[in-house]
């Protein structure tokens, strides 16, 4: 090699690695540790000193999540939610709720009104299902100076709503599950028949009865923009809240609905009680893999018949969420003095294609 290639080649290396080392300076020099006010982010980070010994000054943070049925699994996934949360912040959750299968609001206060006298309860989270019933909870956790966050169903006149944050979907969501049964019969070439919204306002689930209204306005909605709303009747009752079902016997209620009116063609069902139900009716009249049959939640019962075609749909609600961020929300209110801080999990449609990856993870 020339004298004259090798130092050309010599500065091209020289160049080169001028240019990485400049590349390297760059890549850093935007890098920030500090705030402007001149404290360290490193030690902003860090807890603060009190947070464990908030409230109980017991040297950890003990939260309760009660919920108004533990009884038929949906709330599985939000109790891991909670817990999953509980160990990252190195907190303690008790794991409390109704033992029924079906809403059980009065069995929930009554635990509510026992676990807040615990003395080593630093926070409280609660689904409120039943609108008006929680204010005097509310009331008993301010004035012990214990912060309250609530989760899945959502009173929103309850005492200190704009204070108190909530973790849940949002009802409208429903409305997810209306256009994909309008998509449905669409699909199939279905012209006309009926399509049932079953509910039972008794329940006093007001959360419920404003899917069934989302869901059947989003139906109705659908309808008429395609031009066939003449063609169908559309039932849900004559406040739009659900035709009038007994959840003691959802079942034999639902078949009752489809038997008597001889042309139902589509199904909408908005809770963890009435959706197996109408899976189950389904298959009974034989109807599975005919009628576009949506429902709510994502539990075993539901992912069995997306799977066996008893139902066309379901949707979930990140019900993982729904445990999970209510406990890091009463955290950071005790830490950091972030309150209210609302969360929407709204809706994932599951179908028989995609159940298969539902719940890996025991999150729906």
């Amino acid at each position: 090699m020339s004298a004259l290639r090798t130092l050309l080649l010599a500065s091209a290396l020289s160049f080169v690695s001028v240019g990485l080392a400049a590349t390297g300076a760059m890549a850093q020099s935007g890098s920030i540790d500090r705030a402007v006010s001149g404290y360290s982010f490193e030690d902003a980070a860090k807890e603060a000193p009190g947070t464990k010994d908030f409230h109980s000054n017991d040297g950890v943070l003990t939260f309760a999540i009660v919920t108004h049925t533990a009884g038929n699994g949906f709330f599985d996934p939000v109790y891991v939610g909670a817990l999953s949360a509980a160990n990252m912040i190195g907190a303690k959750v008790l794991l409390l709720g109704s033992e029924s299968p079906t809403d059980d609001p009065a069995r929930e206060i009554e635990i509510l009104n026992q676990i807040i006298q615990d003395p080593t309860l630093d926070g409280l989270i609660m689904t409120t299902p039943q609108v008006g019933a929680y204010d005097d909870i509310v009331k008993a956790a301010m004035d012990k100076g214990l912060p309250v966050a609530t989760t899945n169903s959502y009173d929103g006149s309850i005492l200190n709503r704009n204070a108190i944050s909530h973790t849940g979907q949002d009802a409208g969501a429903a409305a997810i599950a209306g256009e994909a049964l309008v998509q449905c019969l669409q699909e199939r070439g279905v012209t006309g028949g009926t399509i049932l919204l079953p509910n039972d306002t008794a329940m006093g689930n007001i959360e419920v009865n404003r899917r069934v209204t989302a869901a059947y306005e989003a139906i109705v909605a659908g309808l008429a923009k395609a031009g066939t709303l003449g063609n169908f009747k559309v039932d849900a009752g004559p406040e739009s809240v659900g035709v009038s079902a007994d959840m003691n016997d959802p079942v034999n209620s639902i078949i009752s609905l489809i038997e008597s009116r001889g042309d139902v063609v589509g199904a909408f069902a908005g809770n963890n009680v009435f959706t197996p139900a109408l899976a189950k009716a389904v298959a009974q009249t034989g109807n599975s893999g005919k009628m576009c049959a949506y429902g709510f939640d994502l539990g075993p019962a539901q992912q069995e018949a997306l799977r066996s075609g008893d139902l066309t749909g379901a949707l979930g609600q990140q019900p993982f969420l729904q445990g999970f961020w209510p406990v890091m929300q009463l955290y950071l209110q005790i830490d950091r003095g972030i309150a209210a801080a609302n969360l929407d999990t709204r809706a994932q449609l599951v179908t028989g294609e995609t159940v298969g990856s539902v719940g890996k993870r025991f999150e729906n």
